[in-house]
């Protein structure tokens, strides 16, 4: 496979040629695509060193695959451009995710509807991904009805300027911010802009690409996003109230057997999820799985993933792999 890492110079570019070294996909040449100003910078993988291209070359070497991080305007001038000779992308933005025609993939979830004629693939927005992972196997048997979500998420989604102020902010240092208050000691409940319902767009995209890819809309979602000073991962309280009964012991075990999820859930040994050691790890990891004591049929449960690595990074690979192990590229 010819495959093109569009973004390579950027934080989840980096962590994409980490796990594409980790899982060996079968890449005959690797294409480090990125914006003009890094064009010819070195960048190391697998023991060989590759030079940065631009995007009009990348196009030029129809890749059969390319594996977008590059921000949402490069997405949807490039992508195109891409699929126009035939080459598969897989984006990370949010260009295309809400677009009808357009599929927004966890593969563990809703890869099989994937098709050869799907040549722009929308990744879906990270912290969208890891509450998918323990939501999907409980809906399919207890139908949703409601979903109340707050979120506690990493600097890393913001990205490196947001890591430097972190760093600067602990050191005392005066720097460029990438947030309109420190986030040293701090907690801002302002995830992404502020839209006219006064939600962030990233407590909507939590609502509406939730319901894309679990393939309807019938149950309500509400969310609040908020950045905390933390580097390993994104960390969710979600409470989900069902339409049909459940015990508590079923949803444990139901999730213990899900694909890509580790329960770590025993309070008497103080095991639960934490962001400090989900990071670096694809898995997504659900604890404090507890019975709502104000609604039989509710569930509480904490959920806790790397946003670099599954939010990002590892989905859109595992995308590839579903697509390349299925022959539809």
């Amino acid at each position: 496979m010819k495959i093109a890492v569009v973004g390579a110079t950027g934080m989840v570019g980096h962590v994409m040629l980490e796990v594409l070294a980790e899982r060996q996909l079968p890449i005959s040449e690797l294409l480090l695509v990125a914006s003009e100003r890094s064009v010819g910078k070195t960048i190391p993988f697998n023991g060989k060193s590759y030079t940065v291209i631009g995007l009009e070359a990348a196009v030029a070497a129809q890749p059969d695959i390319a594996l977008f991080s590059a921000g949402g305007a490069t997405s949807l001038e490039w992508a195109p451009k891409f699929a126009a000779v035939g080459t598969t992308v897989i984006d990370n933005s949010s260009a295309w995710r809400m677009e009808a025609d357009k599929k927004l993939i966890v593969p563990e979830i809703n890869g099989h509807t994937l098709t050869a004629e799907d040549k722009i693939i929308a990744n879906p927005n990270c912290s969208t991904i890891q509450m998918v992972m323990a939501i999907a196997p409980l809906h399919r048997k207890y139908q949703l009805k409601r979903l109340i979500i707050s979120t506690y998420q990493s600097i890393t989604g913001t990205g490196v300027s947001a890591v430097q102020q972190l760093e600067n902010e602990y050191q005392g240092v005066e720097g460029a911010m990438a947030y309109p208050y420190p986030i040293h000691r701090n907690a801002l409940p302002h995830c992404d802009v502020f839209l006219e319902n006064d939600y962030t767009k990233e407590e909507m995209k939590l609502v509406h690409e939730t319901h894309k890819i679990l393939g309807e809309n019938t149950f309500g979602i509400t969310a609040t996003a908020i950045r905390i000073p933390v580097v390993g991962g994104h960390s969710e309280c979600v409470n989900a109230e069902f339409e049909k009964p459940f015990e508590v012991s079923e949803i444990r075990q139901l999730l213990s057997e899900t694909e890509g999820v580790i329960v770590q859930d025993n309070p008497q040994t103080n095991t639960y999820p934490m962001p400090i050691y989900a990071q670096g790890k694809d898995a997504v990891f659900v604890g404090r799985i507890r019975r709502d004591t104000s609604h039989q049929n509710a569930v509480n449960m904490w959920i806790v993933a790397d946003n670099l690595r599954k939010g990002a990074a590892t989905n859109t690979i595992q995308i590839a792999q579903y697509l390349i192990s299925n022959q539809l590229v």
